[in-house]
């Protein structure tokens, strides 16, 4: 809390309007709560705030826009984290006018919990992977509803994705009324559509990961096995800056992997894991766990040790609670995983190229892009060849390619 704050003011946040209350730090009534209209804020604000005020809002899906409409008019904004807010102040009695100025209260105690406000960039990172995950969301339903379409007329579709395009010649051919043909149509004409959209979803976060932003970052992440350039995204969107976590300990209780724990008196137990934080953090390191256990005799066996006394669902919960510790450490560190392979990471890097084109984004060929990033993790100068495309290529010597390229 800024010392030179004077009055301490408490914005309950509407779709339509707003309602704004302050006090002072002995917690006397400054501003009666008022309800301000959503278009009239802006002035509002600009007139009534001064650089000694201190303001507070809850979390919401307008907040990052009133955070920075608000910073450069007081001398403090904080975003209130609504659900432990809603545990320290609860009420039987709830209006927008006390909310507002149990928020200023709250605010003028220090007592407010906050979350972390994301620059731009990570903002706009999650909602491109937040949006991704709603496209492929409805991409699934849609081919439900074609599966139960063959269902309820009892026909048995070819096996693979349902809506491949190899399937198409065989959807033109299946019998079904005109009502089921009708809506076969449209389900696969909306496949194509939202796959459509996902691509090019997915070709903005690949120049996103080669970006100066994110690259250093991503390729720390890539070289993880079970992590891919959408996986390493989803993760960073979520992560943000990794600073904020001191320890591997914070990043794993953001998550929502750590178990839960109940100790008081004489009474010790703990059950599954809390869920709390970011959920797309929690299952991709999950969806990862799973892929790790496939490719890596490392984490297979460690995989198959827990679960012989835990069950698999415990054990792949635990692999992934594991990844994430590696995964503040090579963020943390910007080095390269001691337990990893060159080689597999090599190869990993050329999956990365090869899929998504990245170094064409950057004018390199695909063998200068995996020795430029090689050389950022300060591994791999023994290795001169790695195959992609059916064949070896060779690789420029170590240090020959500029970061900066």
């Amino acid at each position: 809390m800024p010392q030179e704050a004077q009055r301490f003011i408490g914005l309950d946040v509407h779709k339509s309007y707003v309602v704004a209350a302050a006090v002072d730090v002995q917690q006397s009534l400054l501003l009666q709560p008022r309800r301000i209209a959503i278009n009239d804020l802006p002035n509002w604000l600009e007139g009534h705030l001064q650089p000694s005020d201190a303001v507070v809002l809850e979390a919401c899906s307008m907040a990052w826009t009133l955070h920075d409409m608000l910073e450069p008019l007081v001398g403090q904004v904080t975003i209130a984290h609504a659900t432990h807010v809603k545990m320290i102040a609860s009420s039987l009695i709830k209006t927008d006018k006390r909310d507002a100025l149990v928020l200023a209260r709250l605010l003028a105690a220090n007592l407010i919990p906050s979350v972390w406000v994301p620059p731009p960039r990570v903002r706009q990172l999650r909602e491109l992977v937040g949006h991704r995950q709603d496209l492929v969301k409805l991409r699934s339903a849609t081919k439900s509803r074609l599966r139960a379409l063959l269902l309820r007329y009892q026909i048995q579709p070819p096996p693979g994705d349902i809506g491949a395009p190899k399937l198409r010649v065989w959807w033109e051919d299946v019998t079904l009324p005109a009502s089921g043909q009708l809506i076969a149509r449209q389900n696969l004409a909306l496949l194509d559509q939202f796959s459509a959209a996902i691509n090019e979803v997915e070709d903005e976060l690949a120049r996103l990961s080669v970006s100066e932003q994110w690259c250093a970052q991503v390729t720390c992440l890539v070289q993880l096995t079970g992590i891919g350039m959408l996986s390493a995204m989803t993760l960073l969107s979520a992560i943000g800056d990794i600073s904020r976590f001191p320890s591997p300990k914070k990043l794993v209780g953001y998550s929502g992997l750590g178990v839960r724990i109940h100790s008081s008196g004489d009474v010790h137990r703990s059950g599954g894991i809390t869920k709390s934080g970011r959920k797309e953090l929690r299952t991709t390191m999950i969806e990862a766990a799973w892929v790790v256990i496939q490719f890596s005799d490392y984490w297979k066996a460690k995989f198959e040790a827990i679960a012989e006394r835990r069950g698999r669902a415990r054990a792949i919960v635990a692999i992934a609670r594991m990844l994430l510790v590696f995964v503040w450490h090579v963020l943390t560190t910007g080095e390269a995983d001691r337990h990893s392979d060159p080689d597999a990471i090599a190869r990993s890097l050329a999956d990365w190229a090869r899929q998504y084109r990245v170094a064409r984004l950057l004018g390199l060929s695909r063998t200068a892009f995996i020795r430029r990033e090689l050389d950022r993790l300060g591994i791999g100068q023994a290795i001169e060849e790695v195959r992609f495309s059916g064949r070896m290529n060779r690789l420029p010597p170590p240090g020959t390619i500029s970061l900066s390229a």
